[in-house]
């Protein structure tokens, strides 16, 4: 099954409860990447003579996303999401020049919001849960010596991601309110990297937004 079917399904069942939903909610953040695990820091070991160890690693990351809430109950609503992550990077081994690292993550993904409590999915309003999955196009960029400018090496992979978050909506009215919201994702496919795979691309993001 290609890595796109499942979040494709999604956004497609969403689309078609979104026929009998209320009135849906756009919203629009940006967003802060903290890579985890193997994402924010992982270490090779020299596989041979003539060959030395490497350390490579994320820094945070800045982005922003799309989103487009269908509440489908006074508790329940799906949301479709389009966004993307820029995060800088270095690989460094001793005698040897830096490189420099960028990756770019777009996604494509369907989630499930629940409003517990008080909360209200038809007013997107008071704290709420959220998790899905997105199928991920990512780019990995390496450039020698400074400044990194001129990205020589890339990389493309294709991969399935998975979600899971709490957020909350600020107040009501005609205008929109705020948003406040945190989640992780997780690689979930395409991340053996005993089988030349990159690491699974993990980090905790924080959003703030609107959404009206």
């Amino acid at each position: 099954m290609r890595i796109w079917t499942i979040p494709l399904l999604l956004i497609a069942t969403g689309l078609s409860l979104a026929l009998q939903a209320q009135e849906p909610h756009f919203g629009v953040s940006l967003n802060l990447g903290f890579p985890t695990g193997d994402f924010r820091s992982k270490t090779y070991p020299a596989t041979g003579p003539g060959t030395v160890t490497q350390t490579e690693g994320y820094d945070v990351g800045f982005g922003g996303q799309f989103t487009i809430s269908f509440p489908v109950d006074q508790k329940v609503a799906i949301r479709m999401n389009l966004g993307g992550l820029v995060t800088d990077g270095t690989n460094t081994a001793a005698g040897f020049d830096r490189i420099n690292l960028r990756h770019q993550l777009y996604s494509v993904g369907g989630e499930l919001q629940v409003f517990p409590g008080t909360g209200s999915a038809y007013r997107h309003e008071g704290t709420y849960l959220l998790g899905g999955v997105s199928a991920d196009f990512e780019r990995f960029d390496r450039s020698f010596g400074t400044p990194n400018l001129d990205f020589t090496d890339s990389t493309r992979k294709s991969r399935l991601g998975g979600t899971l978050g709490i957020g909350h909506s600020f107040g009501y009215d005609t205008f929109g309110h705020f948003t406040l919201e945190g989640a992780f994702h997780k690689t979930l496919s395409g991340n053996h990297t005993n089988a030349g795979d990159p690491p699974s691309t993990d980090f905790a993001k924080l959003s703030l937004g609107w959404v009206f």
